[in-house]
């Protein structure tokens, strides 16, 4: 199963987008952990949103879509309605 997801961060409310293999809380713990350079500095972090799929280049698709422009919009709204 493939997961992309969207993390807020509690620092500065910047949303970060992501794809795993892993379970999303335990790639939650990682990037709240610092094993990322990004996230390090911007942690912690709260889980706000994820997908699962079968397939890993749906999952790659779909975070691709979410950094996109369109997809950056929908992020947005996500983060309204669940962000809290």
């Amino acid at each position: 199963m493939f997961t992309t997801y969207i993390l807020l961060s509690q620092k500065n409310n910047k949303a970060y987008v992501g794809m795993t293999e892993k379970d999303p809380i335990s790639r939650l713990r990682e990037h709240n952990d610092g094993k990322t350079n990004w996230t390090s500095k911007n942690g912690p972090f709260k889980l706000i949103y994820y997908e699962q799929f079968y397939c890993k280049k749906d999952a790659l698709l779909r975070e691709k879509f979410l950094k996109s422009g369109v997809g950056n919009r929908l992020v947005k709204v996500i983060i309204k309605e669940f962000g809290t």
